[in-house]
C-alpha cells in the first residue's frame, strides 16, 4: 500500500504477511479522498477508523494533516503494526485493540469522520447495527459523515441516514449523515 497525498506522499508501507486484512485499493482510496478533499479541511478532522486493519486509511488521513485519529481493530498484530508505523512517521494515531461493537457502545468521543471497513462477509444487517449505534449514540459531530466500505453485493441504501453511494471496481462506499 502507499500513501497517496500529503506529507508522506508516495511512501510505500509494507504490511507483514499473515494479517487478516483486505486493504482498500489505492484506486478506491484515491477516489474516496478526492471526495473528502472537496468537503473537509483535513487538519481540523477528528477521525475514527473502525476495522482499521493495516491502518491504510488512518495513515492517509494523518499524511494529509489530520492529527486526531483513533484506529480500532480486534487483531493485536494489526494494532501493533499501526502503532509501529504511526510512531515511525510521527503520526498522532491512537491504535486501540478492541471489538468494534464494544468500542462504539462505550466511547465518549465525537468524530467528524467515521470510516468503517468491515470484512466483506458482513451483511446489511451487520452494517445496520453499526449505523444504529453511531447515530443513536450521536458519535458524529454536526456535519460529520459515516462511511462504510463494503462489497458490491451488499446494499446499504435502505438503512437509516443513508445519503449516497460511490462504486470503484469491487469496492463500494456508502455514505451516511445525521438528519
Amino acid at each position: 500500500m502507499r500513501i497517496i497525498s500529503g506529507s508522506h506522499k508516495g511512501r510505500r508501507i509494507n504490511a507483514p504477511r499473515g494479517l487478516p486484512v483486505r486493504p482498500t485499493t489505492d484506486m478506491a482510496k484515491e477516489a474516496l479522498f478526492n471526495i473528502l478533499n472537496n468537503n473537509y479541511y483535513f487538519e481540523d478532522l477528528k477521525v475514527l477508523d473502525l476495522f482499521a486493519g493495516t491502518g491504510n486509511i488512518s495513515f492517509e488521513f494523518a499524511s494529509r494533516g489530520s492529527s486526531d485519529i483513533v484506529a480500532v481493530d480486534e487483531d493485536h498484530r494489526c494494532i501493533k503494526f499501526i502503532a509501529k508505523i504511526a510512531n515511525e512517521l510521527d503520526f498522532n494515531i491512537s491504535a486501540i485493540k478492541n471489538d468494534v461493537f464494544k468500542f462504539i457502545e462505550k466511547v465518549n468521543l465525537n468524530f467528524d469522520i467515521i470510516f468503517v471497513d468491515p470484512p466483506y462477509s458482513f451483511t446489511a444487517d451487520d452494517c445496520s447495527k453499526i449505523t444504529s449505534i453511531v447515530f443513536q449514540r450521536q458519535l458524529l459531530n454536526e456535519n460529520g459523515i459515516l462511511i462504510i466500505e463494503h462489497s458490491k453485493h451488499t446494499d446499504l441504501s435502505l438503512l437509516e441516514n443513508f445519503k449516497s453511494i460511490k462504486k470503484y471496481g469491487g469496492s463500494v462506499f456508502s455514505f451516511f449523515e445525521p438528519d
